[in-house]
């Protein structure tokens, strides 16, 4: 009798645990090279976020220290700030179901090569005028990142994505 009470749980158990894998979970669906929808699954919808762009990166993390998992979407456009196309960075957020904008992002300190989300800061790779490049990290401080440390200045790409890269 109390194998078929724990196999019964065990069963019980499993039959949960995709709905709750999926409570709320950012993902990116790619339509083709310049038009992505960012997605956020949660028990109850789809809600989508259009990027009309080029995506050259995403990661998720909890960037604003709320205790909640943020999307961080990398896309090549113009911005009013900066006309030039560049590589930018978007964080969206999840609030109450729905994706929002916490911050759609202009330029970092460099220009911007890539980046990766790591220990609560986002780490970029960034180039400078002079073809040399560097490492530099960055928080979130209410609204918008702020410039934390370089971990690399003056370096060539080779030991920037070497230092990019380590975790």
């Amino acid at each position: 009798m109390k194998s078929a009470y724990w196999l019964h749980m065990v069963l019980l158990g499993l039959c949960l645990l995709p709905s709750q894998a999926k409570a709320q979970t950012f993902t990116l669906q790619q339509v083709n090279d310049t038009l992505c929808y960012l997605c956020l699954q949660t028990e109850q919808a789809v809600n989508k976020w259009k990027l009309p762009y080029p995506v050259y990166q995403f990661q998720t993390g909890d960037v604003d220290g709320d205790g909640t998992t943020d999307a961080i979407v990398g896309v090549v456009k113009a911005t009013r700030f900066h006309p030039e196309i560049g590589r930018r960075i978007f964080i969206f957020k999840n609030y109450h179901g729905k994706i929002r904008a916490l911050w759609m992002g202009s330029k970092l300190g460099g220009i911007l090569q890539d980046f990766r989300f790591k220990d609560g800061k986002i780490r970029a790779l960034e180039s400078t005028n002079d073809g040399r490049f560097v490492v530099a990290e960055y928080q979130w401080a209410h609204f918008g990142v702020d410039f934390c440390r370089f971990l690399a200045t003056n370096v060539s790409l080779e030991e920037a994505s070497h230092i990019f890269n380590a975790d």
